[in-house]
């Protein structure tokens, strides 16, 4: 799975002359009920009608591309942060992983099928290493993405290199190949630092963030 750092969930609101710290259950159960009231529904919802405007207006060309990323992209693993108390726990959300049990995101999976029907190519990228590539196949397709060109995945050279890094290059190799990727989608800043993006579509995290 990616290589997570936890946001430590503080909430800081800062003034002139003082700061003040809300208490740290107090921040879980805020983002708890974000998930889990509609609002998370509500704005990736919102952030994807205003991606779909903007790809009406282009022209789709035979090798136009969508970059999707997986973990909390594609696929959700609010479960199991939930189930850690929005804390991490590298064997267990390892375990996680390798179950394959990842729920897709219904709202990205929605979106993939109005790419699909528009002619574009879709590829998955991801943090997620060499070893967890069969499994992130198989959830992928259980979960309905049923047609894409390509998965990939870190390699072992490639393991320490940073997120925003190892995307970039990775879609600089699928440019040299002769995509034209016209859209790229992420729930980290990481997901889509760099060129080679075409749209940006910065989907909501507040689980944890990657640099």
């Amino acid at each position: 799975m990616k290589n997570l750092f936890l946001i430590i969930l503080t909430f800081v609101f800062v003034s002139c002359t003082s700061h003040q710290i809300i208490n740290l259950r107090t921040a879980k159960d805020i983002v708890q009920d974000y998930y889990e009231s509609g609002n998370y529904d509500k704005e990736i919802e919102e952030i994807y009608a205003e991606a779909k405007s903007k790809i009406d207006k282009i022209s789709v060309k035979q090798n136009s591309a969508a970059i999707f990323d997986v973990d909390d992209t594609a696929l959700s693993n609010y479960e199991i942060s939930k189930r850690l108390d929005f804390g991490y726990d590298y064997k267990i959300v390892q375990d996680w992983v390798m179950s394959g049990r990842l729920p897709a995101i219904k709202q990205t999976k929605e979106f993939y099928n109005y790419l699909k029907s528009k002619g574009l190519k879709i590829i998955f990228l991801t943090g997620r290493q060499e070893e967890e590539y069969d499994i992130t196949y198989q959830n992928l397709i259980e979960q309905g993405y049923t047609s894409f060109d390509t998965l990939i995945v870190r390699n072992e050279s490639e393991r320490k290199i940073g997120a925003g890094q190892f995307k970039s290059s990775k879609r600089k190799e699928l440019t040299d190949k002769g995509y034209d990727i016209v859209i790229c989608i992420g729930d980290q800043w990481s997901d889509l630092e760099g060129d080679n993006t075409g749209i940006k579509v910065k989907i909501p995290n507040y689980l944890y963030e990657i640099k």
